[in-house]
This record gives structure tokens, C-alpha cells and sequence, in this order.
């Protein structure tokens, strides 16, 4: 069934137990943590300022630490990727010049983190990372390592407290030292989520608005495809740059501006795969606002009818779909008492978003195990709260 999640508090004792282990007695003073998120509508529309529906998850990534005397730093995490090492060490520069990326890659996040961070000189310091997070599974662990981390600095260093100039913050560390030109999404509902709310975030002027989803005759459930993907390939980058080229030949700033009425006046000056990646964006921008107004409504089957859409839109007109994430949608919506499901972050692998009655639940992901060729992972979540310090008593 249902994958039962680690706790908050279960993750801060696994990162402590690993404190101990890596740096002795000494115990760590500061504990934090950050959620990851989940979009239920809005995919690709963050980076072409349009409006984005995410809400924060139960899922966290968790930071515990110290502050030390010099000017060094030393970062492991709990996570047991084979392929990299868990620990970094390095030093903090006194004349403030940048840290480089390098390896283990997910030591980059960090290091661009302290790259931006609004208050600097950062000082040295020790950390341990745990999360509950899947990697790469489209639920945004690498903006809940950013913010998490962001958090910790707050703890050593406060900054001016501002959360929408720490989301930016975050964001653009995930362009230097992660290698994705992302939107501003992920960091901003990790920063800023609400318990019992999804966040309607309008990614120009970057306000948000949040829109209660705490019904309780209502879930969201996640179902990870478990089939990995990595963003930092060129299909993302790619998909940015024809965005970007059909808003120029729109004479726009950004495909926000643009409506379906010029692109088809301008249908003959975009080659029809461009005409495509625009047409799903303008149309999931409208498709977003108006999921909104139905979720404030209560009108559960007019946004599932939307979700549904967008997954279709983003099949064939962004083409960022794949087999597993299709099946596992299109078995979702076969089930009664499922109002929408879709697939929901970059793409080419992850997870579906479904919206359902509560009383589904188990019949639905029963229903998925025997259509799903592969093995899925469920988790059946609520909008939790943003980033947030923690007690260590």
C-alpha cells in the first residue's frame, strides 16, 4: 500500500545518530528542515512567468549542525547513493570568492546556497542532511535541499528575513551550481507552503495566493513511476529556449503576454514544434488560474477535468511525458471516485499527481499495482507547512 513516511522527528534523530558518528561527542546546536513540493497544475509555465498551482509536502529534507571557529566546512548526508561520496569538506574563502561546482554533485546545491546567500561572510561550519524526499522523482528534492540549507545559514548568520528574496536566492543557486535554469516554483512553495493550502503563485510578480485544499473527504496521492530522470540533460534547457524563441516572434517578453489568438496569426512564422511547446504553455497558463477558481469553488471534477488536460498537453504538445508516467494516469483516471491525474514536475520519468475521494484510496492504488507494468511507490499526502527551524530538546 501507501509508503508510510519518516517523521520529522524521526529524520532529525537519523541525522543526529550520524552527527555522533561522523564528528564525535560534540552535538549538534541548529535543526531546520524544508519541504518538497508537488505541482498539481502548471508544468512548465514557472520559467514563461505564467501562474503555477503547488502545494508543500509532508516530505522534508532536514539539516542539523554547528557553527565552527574557522573557516572550514564539512557537509555528509544520509543518503546512500552508491555512486557518490557523503561527505565534502572544503573551506570558505575570506576574500568572498565563489565556491566551484564539482563532485559529489549534490554537494553543489550547498555550495551554491552559500554562494548566494544574502548575508555574507558565511562562517565555517559541520552539517549532516537526511531527507524523505525521493531523488529524482520530480518532487523537487533538489529545492528542498537548497532551502533547507538556506535555513540553516539563517540559524548561524540571520539575513533580513525576506522569504520571496531567499526563494530567489535558492533559485538562482540551482541555476549556477545545479546546472537547471529552473523556474522559481519549486523554491518559492518550499520557502513559503501552508498547511491545509495549495499556493497559486503568480511567477512574475511573485505573489501567491493560497487556495485552502483541506477537505477532509479529499486526498492527494503521489505515485512515484520510479523510473529516473535528470533535468540537467538538454531536453529541459531545450524546452526553455523554444519558449523563449516563440515569445520573440510573438513580440513578447514572455509567453505570459501571449494569447491563442497571436500565436495562430503567427503560426506561419514558428516551425510546428515550437507552435506546439508555445500553444501548451498559453494554454496550461489559463488552464492554471482557472483550476483555482474550481478548487476555491469545491468543483473537484471541473479541476480534475483540467488536471487531465494538462497531462494530455504535456504528452503531446511539450512531449516531456514517457510510457510509465502515461499508464499510471490513465489507470488512475479508470478508477471510480478519482476526480484528475496527472504527471507533474519536469518530466521523462517521476511522479502522478492524482486528486480523490478519501474513501478511494485503497481501491485506486490496487487498481494501479495490476495496470502498472513497473513497481510504483504511493504516498498519500496533505499541504504541509514551509521551511521551518526545529527544537532540538
Amino acid at each position: 500500500m501507501a509508503s508510510s513516511l519518516p517523521t520529522v522527528p524521526g529524520l532529525v534523530a537519523e541525522a543526529r545518530r550520524l552527527y555522533g558518528q561522523e564528528f564525535g561527542e560534540e552535538a549538534p546546536q541548529t535543526a531546520v528542515c524544508a519541504p518538497g513540493r508537488v505541482n498539481l497544475i502548471g508544468e512548465h509555465t514557472d520559467y514563461n512567468q505564467g501562474f503555477v498551482l503547488p502545494m508543500a509536502l509532508p516530505l522534508v529534507t532536514v539539516v542539523v549542525g554547528r557553527q565552527t571557529s574557522g573557516q572550514d566546512v564539512t557537509v555528509v548526508t544520509a543518503s546512500e547513493d552508491a555512486d557518490e561520496p557523503r561527505r565534502v569538506d572544503f573551506s570558505l574563502s575570506s576574500d568572498g570568492s565563489p565556491l566551484s561546482p564539482g563532485l559529489p554533485s549534490w554537494a553543489n546545491y550547498v555550495k551554491g546556497v552559500i554562494c548566494h546567500y544574502r548575508a555574507p561572510p558565511v562562517p565555517g561550519f559541520r552539517a549532516v542532511i537526511a531527507s524523505s524526499v525521493p531523488l529524482g522523482g520530480g518532487l523537487s528534492s533538489s529545492a528542498s535541499l537548497e532551502v533547507a540549507f538556506y535555513t540553516f545559514l539563517q540559524q548561524l548568520k540571520p539575513d533580513d528575513g525576506d522569504k520571496v528574496s531567499k526563494a530567489v536566492a535558492c533559485q538562482q543557486a540551482e541555476h549556477t551550481h545545479g546546472g537547471v535554469p529552473c523556474g522559481i516554483m519549486d523554491q518559492f512553495v518550499s520557502v513559503l507552503g501552508r498547511e491545509g493550502h495549495a499556493l497559486l503563485i503568480d511567477c512574475r510578480s511573485l505573489e501567491a495566493t493560497p487556495v485552502p485544499l483541506a477537505d477532509p473527504g479529499l486526498v492527494i496521492l503521489i505515485t512515484n513511476s520510479n523510473v529516473k530522470h535528470s533535468l540537467t540533460g538538454s531536453e529541459y534547457p531545450m524546452r526553455r529556449r523554444q519558449c523563449e524563441m516563440a515569445a520573440s516572434v510573438l513580440g513578447k517578453d514572455s509567453l505570459r503576454d501571449a494569447t491563442m489568438k497571436d500565436l495562430e496569426e503567427a503560426q506561419d512564422r514558428l516551425d510546428d514544434v515550437t507552435y506546439q511547446r508555445a500553444r501548451h504553455v498559453i494554454e496550461e497558463i489559463d488552464r492554471t488560474a482557472r483550476a483555482a477558481e474550481a478548487l476555491k469553488r469545491g468543483a473537484y471534477k471541473e479541476f480534475g477535468k483540467l488536471m487531465v488536460e494538462s497531462h494530455n498537453s504535456l504528452r503531446d504538445l511539450y512531449e516531456v511525458s514517457c510510457v510509465e508516467l502515461d499508464e499510471l494516469a490513465s489507470a488512475a483516471m479508470e478508477v471510480e471516485g478519482v476526480f484528475g491525474s496527472r504527471m507533474t514536475g519536469g518530466g521523462f520519468g517521476g511522479c502522478t499527481v492524482t486528486l480523490l475521494q478519501a474513501h478511494a484510496i485503497e481501491r485506486t492504488i490496487l487498481h494501479i499495482q495490476e495496470r502498472y507494468k513497473g513497481t510504483p511507490t504511493f504516498y498519500v499526502t496533505t499541504p504541509s507547512e514551509g521551511a521551518r527551524a526545529l527544537s532540538l530538546s
